[in-house]
């Protein structure tokens, strides 16, 4: 026997036919993306090479009239051949040679000068000094004391700022990036008992400020001490 109340008992909801539709999309979306944009970058940059490097080369020796088409990417690898070549030569004792007599007639000119040497200092900093890096992954409590931020440790603190800095124990230079983009940041100085190492990679803690906390390493603890933290 039907009720008034019947007619207020609302029907269950059926699933909506697009729902699974729209998750494989969204799916489909984040495998394709990362691929996407990661070949239109490599398809951009090699063009810009190309457009840099192709037009100092003479029309008789162009690549194009050897493959027949314009085949992106050939500037790449002429400049890369070029590239190898000129560290070769730079060196040797003829090579180190031409580049001193040629930063002495640099040095003479008073605006080149500076800027050849900013662009140098920058060079040497990012290439020729790529061996050296951060030493290890952290945690201090910056900006204030119980907020934590991960940091790099680069080095431990030399000269006056080691001696001067009125602390029981060494300092320890950190860098602490910001996010999204760890390139910048701020480089302090702590103690060395304020700091705190972490078992992570310097990749994994990297990913972890750049994805805004999104992206968090594997637990890479023994099973034993991971289980103690649990309980």
């Amino acid at each position: 026997m039907n009720t008034p109340f019947d007619e207020l008992t609302p029907e269950p909801r059926k699933p909506k036919r697009l729902s699974g539709l729209r998750a494989s999309f969204l799916t489909g979306i984040v495998v394709i993306a990362p691929v996407g944009l990661t070949l239109w970058l490599i398809w951009t940059v090699a063009g810009w090479v190309d457009g840099m490097v192709l037009p100092l080369i003479p029309a008789g020796y162009q690549p194009e009239q050897y493959i027949g088409v314009n085949l992106r990417g050939v500037g790449v690898i002429i400049f890369l051949i070029f590239t190898v070549l000129v560290g070769w030569v730079a060196k040797g004792l003829i090579g180190r040679s031409l580049i001193s007599f040629g930063e002495s007639l640099v040095n003479r000119m008073p605006v080149v000068r500076s800027i050849y040497s900013g662009v140098k200092q920058i060079a040497e900093t990012v290439f020729a000094q790529s061996e050296r890096s951060f030493e290890k992954a952290c945690l201090v409590q910056y900006p204030r004391k119980d907020i934590w931020a991960i940091g790099f440790i680069s080095t431990e603190a030399r000269g006056e700022i080691n001696e001067k800095a009125t602390t029981a124990s060494d300092l320890l230079s950190v860098f602490v990036p910001t996010t999204p983009n760890p390139t910048s940041g701020f480089l302090l100085y702590f103690p060395r008992e304020d700091v705190i190492m972490l078992d992570m990679s310097i990749e994994d803690a990297a990913k972890l400020v750049i994805s805004a906390g999104l992206v968090y390493p594997p637990d890479r603890r023994p099973e034993d001490d991971a289980t103690r933290r649990r309980a």
